[in-house]
């Protein structure tokens, strides 16, 4: 298990990837300002987007550092790039500019992280912005088969009884991480550019023996999919359904991943022949193609990710999710970020 402890009062930056979510981010940062406990730092990178109508403005945040950047570099480059103005931090907090944390937010997680000092990940909350009585996720699910979905989407919040335990990881738009984790493991990986990029993370965290709590007191209103497209647009099936395959192969260990291989194999024709039924073939087979061509870098890194695994694989076989029932006609983990 990594150190992750915490000596002394812990700092804790947050870091928000804006892309065109100019409408969103007034009312983000108004949150984090709004937080009974403060953030040490807030970092905001603009992925190259088009400068607002209206100017936005953040006087009532301190410790605020802008990052404009000359174009998209995608959500996963843009967080490990705010990672590097953080040095000064134990813990961030990642939050997308359509999440709008309560005021307790950040309060609840670090009561959390004093309850579980081994913990260096944790995961909040989300429902819907628009239906607050209905969760967008608890954590993410990682299944067998290499898909991913956020834990309880859709469900009321009422009929979805949530209790603080593990899960697999927490999904990105509002999560906290210990930062030297992060660096341990090399942040995000560029190459994803978005989608399933925080689900990479968490499989990478896994295999360093890190676990990852839910504290489900602690919400955050979520509008997703606000500045791409929606979780069915072209934009979201490429990268989602690209990224997918490069998650499994980094990252399943040892005998799982050739005993899980036929079933991979088997889901991932099922999703292509759905896509091409509702008319997005084109969009489907590139995704794969590109996922294929990808592969002898993917597998290069696998070699040094499955080197420094320190947990056993039966450990890593009791996280996934095994049931049989799967929505394999959506985007993988669709929670496409305002900031993407």
């Amino acid at each position: 298990m990594m150190d992750s402890g915490l000596g002394g009062t812990p700092s804790v930056g947050a870091v928000i990837v804006n892309w065109n979510s100019w409408e969103y981010l007034q009312q983000c940062l108004e949150a984090i300002a709004g937080q009974e406990l403060p953030f040490t730092r807030v970092v905001v990178v603009d992925n190259g987007s088009v400068p607002p109508v209206k100017p936005w403005t953040a006087s009532s945040l301190q410790g605020l550092t802008y990052i404009k950047l000359d174009q998209n570099h995608g959500f996963a480059r843009a967080n490990n790039i705010a990672l590097d103005y953080l040095t000064d931090c134990d813990w961030v907090a990642l939050v997308n500019p359509d999440a709008f944390l309560q005021p307790t937010w950040l309060k609840l997680l670090m009561d959390a992280v004093r309850r579980y000092p081994a913990v260096p990940v944790f995961a909040g909350c989300l429902v819907k912005a628009e239906q607050p009585d209905r969760l967008d996720g608890a954590g993410d699910v990682l299944h067998i088969s290499g898909i991913a979905w956020r834990r309880g989407h859709g469900s009321l919040c009422k009929s979805h009884t949530l209790m603080e335990g593990e899960v697999f990881g927490p999904c990105a738009a509002a999560a906290l991480y210990r930062r030297e984790v992060l660096m341990q493991v090399g942040g995000f990986d560029d190459d994803f550019f978005c989608y399933f990029e925080d689900v990479d993370l968490a499989f990478r965290l896994r295999l360093r023996g890190c676990e990852c709590r839910l504290v489900p007191t602690a919400i955050a209103r979520h509008v997703g999919s606000a500045a791409s497209g929606g979780p069915k647009s072209d934009f979201a099936v490429y990268h989602g359904h690209r990224n997918l395959v490069w998650c499994y192969v980094k990252n399943m260990p040892g005998l799982l991943f050739w005993l899980l291989m036929p079933l991979f194999v088997l889901m991932n024709a099922i999703v292509v022949v759905r896509f091409v039924l509702r008319g997005q073939g084109r969009t489907i087979l590139r995704a794969k193609r590109d996922a294929l061509k990808g592969i002898a870098g993917m597998w290069h890194k696998r070699l040094g990710i499955q080197r420094q695994r320190t947990v056993s694989v039966n450990a890593i076989w009791r996280r996934l999710d095994k049931r049989l029932r799967l929505r394999l006609n959506e985007t993988p983990h669709g929670k496409p970020s305002a900031g993407k």
